[in-house]
């Protein structure tokens, strides 16, 4: 669907120890079991082929998105900028912001959802558990409702941890599952789960000044329906 010769990456940022880009929707974050493309492969390719290369390409992977989710995601060209970048995860000072639409009108305008997630690998899924279950981990996310359409939510939403599936797991638990995201409960209705990463702040791993990429969602079904900002 996407090889080297067609795959030309949404830039949003690159100097010498980063790379920003709009990762699209149904394309995976790096290389699993399926052999299906994978933007970090993409990347690494086609900066091998920009810059005539004659070795590999370094190319860190920081964050992951499902793969049914785009947006902005940053990669590490050094192995200085990946360990300082990884430093900020584990610390939680990379700010992960991520805009979603979910079914229903959620009462409270904000809120902070807990929870204990637990993984199987064997369906890909994630369900929440009481704490103390074996190979949970706590989960947590802050949310913002920003705006309200046709009984459904617009919410902006930080996320403190970063586990498998949490955004998606953790509103469907609530009852408010994102909309097209029938692995958590609602309807098939669109192509995918409708939740973007819209904006990462992070401290630049060399010039050590706070850096913000934005990445706006689609105008489609159903972004187009709130106005965003």
């Amino acid at each position: 669907m996407r090889d080297l010769l067609s795959f030309t990456p949404q830039l949003l940022f690159e100097d010498n120890h980063l790379l920003v880009v709009e990762k699209p929707t149904n394309l995976l974050s790096q290389a699993d079991h399926s052999g299906s493309p994978d933007l970090l492969s993409l990347l690494k390719d086609w900066i091998k082929q920009r810059d005539q290369k004659p070795g590999q390409v370094f190319l860190g992977l920081v964050q992951r998105l499902d793969r049914p989710v785009g947006g902005v995601m940053v990669f590490a060209k050094t192995s200085k900028a990946a360990s300082r970048l990884a430093d900020q995860v584990r610390q939680r000072t990379l700010q992960k912001t991520y805009l979603a639409v979910v079914a229903g009108v959620v009462d409270l305008p904000e809120g902070t959802l807990t929870d204990w997630l637990q993984k199987d690998h064997h369906s890909n899924t994630v369900r929440v558990v009481e704490s103390g279950v074996p190979q949970a981990k706590q989960a947590i996310l802050h949310y913002e409702r920003t705006a309200v359409h046709a009984n459904k939510s617009l919410l902006r939403i930080q996320l403190e941890t970063g586990r498998s599936h949490q955004i998606r797991v953790q509103l469907a638990n609530c009852g408010h599952p994102l909309l097209g995201d029938h692995k958590y409960g609602q309807a098939r209705n669109l192509s995918g789960p409708a939740l973007w990463s819209h904006q990462l702040q992070l401290q630049h791993p060399t010039l050590r000044e706070s850096r913000l990429f934005t990445s706006p969602p689609p105008k489609t079904k159903p972004w187009q329906d709130f106005e965003l900002v």
